[in-house]
């Protein structure tokens, strides 16, 4: 006897919220909702499911009003605006709204933060943070014509040193041991990673580094 498929809704629901998915209640207000948006198109796209709460109970969205909510978010409070893709389902007789962000290739977004002020922000595992500084320089630089180059003099590899001796290292720990500034740290390890040498890892707040597997 063959069982009865499994909602695709209900397939996300099971996963828990994570760096690709986000529950959302509902949608009341369209710059925080824009600062979803963006993290998932600055990031590697993913899927809000409006009307599902957090605990991931089927809440249903409320009114046909949050879809235009959400398209004005994407248009009035992403800079520049983030596409996205909807679908509606019903599930235990209420609807839910998948809203499909992929990733984008005209990073960084910018969306307003508490204060109104344009920020970029990224997805971090199931929370939308502010992009770090080394981010945002290899984001201009990949944006550039001009191929990156660098010079490998005794600094570069002590960093590079530094970085393969040990499965993962944080800047901090890095600046401390090269006793560089911060900006100077920045511009190399960026340099590092917009040649496929370097990757970066970052877990909230921390930043770490390792090599990139040849």
């Amino acid at each position: 006897m063959l069982r009865n498929k499994k909602h695709p809704i209900k397939t996300l629901i099971e996963q828990g919220e994570h760096v690709h998915l986000d529950f959302k209640f509902e949608v009341s207000d369209a710059t925080k909702i824009a600062r979803s948006l963006v993290a998932f198109a600055n990031t590697d796209g993913g899927t809000l499911l409006i009307g599902v709460k957090d605990n991931g109970s089927i809440a249903g969205i409320r009114s046909e009003e949050e879809f235009y909510m959400i398209d004005q978010a994407a248009t009035m409070y992403c800079q520049p605006e983030v596409v996205f893709n909807t679908k509606e389902w019903t599930l235990e007789g209420r609807k839910v709204l998948e809203v499909i962000v992929p990733k984008s290739n005209q990073v960084p977004h910018r969306a307003p933060d508490m204060q109104g002020l344009y920020k970029v922000f990224v997805r971090v595992n199931d929370e939308i943070v502010l992009a770090n500084g080394i981010q945002m320089k290899v984001w201009k630089k990949m944006s550039t014509e001009n191929p990156v180059t660098i010079v490998y003099n005794n600094e570069v590899k002590e960093l590079l040193m530094r970085i393969e001796a040990n499965p993962t290292v944080n800047f901090q720990e890095l600046k401390n041991q090269l006793q560089l500034s911060k900006h100077l740290l920045e511009e190399m390890i960026s340099d590092l990673i917009v040649m496929g040498v370097v990757d970066m890892i970052t877990e909230g707040n921390s930043i770490s580094f390792k090599m990139c597997a040849e």
